[in-house]
C-alpha cells in the first residue's frame, strides 16, 4: 500500500498532466480563423495604413502627372496608393509611362473618369477654355472614383511634394468636416506675392456679389479664399452631407444665372467648392500649400522659403513644364522623360 503522501504526489503529476494536455489541444486545435488573424496582427506590412493619393493625368500635361507622383513616391517610406485618374483616350500613355519608367515600383490604379456626368453642369467660357477641362472636376467626385477609404488626398497635377505625404495624410479634420484645405490668407510669406501679381485671395474674386443669389449666401466679400488644389477629405462625412449633389446644384445654378466665371479669379471648378465648404472645413498646415509659383513669369520666392515649403503649387497660367515660368529647376528635378517621346518640356533652347 503506498503512503498518503505518495498518493498526493500522483494525484497531483496527474492533475498537472491533465492541464497540460487542455492547453496543449486549445492552443493547437484553434480555428485556422484565429490562426490567420494571429498572424495578420503580427505582419508590420499588413498594420501600415495605406495613404491614398488622387491625381489627375490629362492629355497634354502628363507629365505634371509624373512628376508629382515622382516627388511624393521619392520623399516618404508611407504605404501610397496612387489614383491616377483620365480620359478614356489618354490612360494607355499615363500607363505606359509609368510602367516603363522608374515609377513601375508604385502601387497604382487607372481610374476613368467619364466627362458625361458633367453634361448640362458648366457653362461655356471663351475666355479660359482651359478651365473647363473635365479632369478639373475630378475633385467633386471623389466618393463615386474611390471607394475603399476613409480618408483620401486630393493633388493638382502641377505641384511637387519635398516632405513626407504622411504629415499631410495625418492632418486632423475637426468633426463634421469632410474636407480640409489652405486659406489663402494663412501664410505672411506669400501676402507679398499676392500682391505682386494682383492675385484675389478673398470671395470677392470669385463670385459676383452683383448676383442676389450670391448675396442671398449672407457671406461677406471680404473673407478669406481657400485653394481646392490640395484636399485632404473625409469620405464618411462627404457622403452624409451629400457633398457631391451640393456641388452640382451650385454649378447648375451658375449656368442658369452666370454666378462665377472664370473672368474672376479661381475659374468655375472653385467657386462652388468655396460656397459648399464656407465656414465647414479644417485647415491644412500652411507650409504644405505653397502657391501662386504660376501667376508670373518674373515673382520669385525667396531660395530659403522655398527649400522649407512641404508642397509648391504653380496654380497660375505659367506653367513648370512650359516656357516661361519661374523655379521650374525645382519642379524639372522630379520629372522623369517620357518614354514615347510624346511630352516635350518647353524650354528657350529648343
Amino acid at each position: 500500500i503506498l503512503p498518503f503522501a505518495s498518493v498526493n504526489q500522483i494525484l497531483l503529476l496527474l492533475l498537472v498532466l491533465t492541464v497540460c494536455a487542455i492547453l496543449y489541444n486549445k492552443v493547437h486545435k484553434a480555428p485556422s480563423s484565429l490562426k490567420d488573424e494571429t498572424v495578420d496582427l503580427e505582419s508590420p506590412e499588413e498594420m501600415e495604413e495605406e495613404i491614398p493619393v488622387v491625381i489627375c493625368a490629362a492629355a497634354g500635361r502628363m507629365g505634371a502627372a509624373i512628376a508629382a507622383i515622382s516627388s511624393i513616391y521619392s520623399n516618404s517610406e508611407a504605404n501610397i496608393l496612387f489614383y491616377v485618374v483620365g480620359l478614356k483616350n489618354s490612360i494607355p500613355h499615363i500607363r505606359k509611362w509609368i510602367e516603363n519608367s522608374k515609377l513601375k515600383e508604385i502601387k497604382f490604379k487607372i481610374v476613368e473618369f467619364n466627362p458625361m456626368v458633367l453634361k448640362g453642369k458648366i457653362r461655356q467660357d471663351a475666355s479660359r477654355p482651359e478651365l473647363l477641362q473635365p479632369l478639373n472636376f475630378v475633385r467633386f467626385y471623389l466618393p463615386l472614383l474611390i471607394q475603399k477609404h476613409e480618408k483620401v488626398i486630393y493633388l493638382d497635377d502641377d505641384v511637387i511634394v519635398q516632405g513626407d505625404i504622411q504629415e499631410l495624410y495625418d492632418t486632423k479634420l475637426a468633426p463634421g468636416h469632410a474636407a480640409a484645405f489652405s486659406d489663402d490668407c494663412d501664410l505672411p510669406s506669400t501676402h507679398e506675392m499676392v500682391r505682386s501679381v494682383g492675385m484675389q485671395n478673398t470671395y470677392m474674386g470669385f463670385l459676383d456679389y452683383r448676383k442676389q443669389a450670391i448675396r442671398d449666401l449672407g457671406i461677406s466679400p471680404s473673407t478669406c479664399s481657400f485653394n481646392p488644389g490640395v484636399i485632404v477629405a473625409n469620405m464618411t462625412e462627404w457622403k452624409h452631407q451629400r457633398i457631391t449633389k451640393q456641388l452640382e446644384k451650385w454649378m447648375q445654378r451658375n449656368v442658369e444665372e452666370n454666378l462665377y466665371s472664370s473672368t474672376l479669379g479661381g475659374g468655375v471648378a472653385t467657386s462652388p467648392m468655396l460656397i459648399v465648404f464656407y465656414g465647414k472645413h479644417s485647415t491644412i498646415n500652411p507650409m504644405w500649400h505653397i502657391r501662386h509659383l504660376g501667376w508670373s513669369p518674373d515673382s520669385r520666392y525667396s531660395e530659403h522659403f522655398l527649400q522649407e515649403a512641404k508642397l509648391l503649387h504653380w496654380n497660375g497660367r505659367y506653367k513648370p513644364w512650359d516656357y516661361p515660368s519661374v523655379h521650374n529647376d525645382l519642379w524639372e528635378n522630379w520629372f522623369i522623360p517620357d518614354p514615347s517621346g510624346k511630352f516635350k518640356l518647353t524650354r528657350p533652347e529648343s
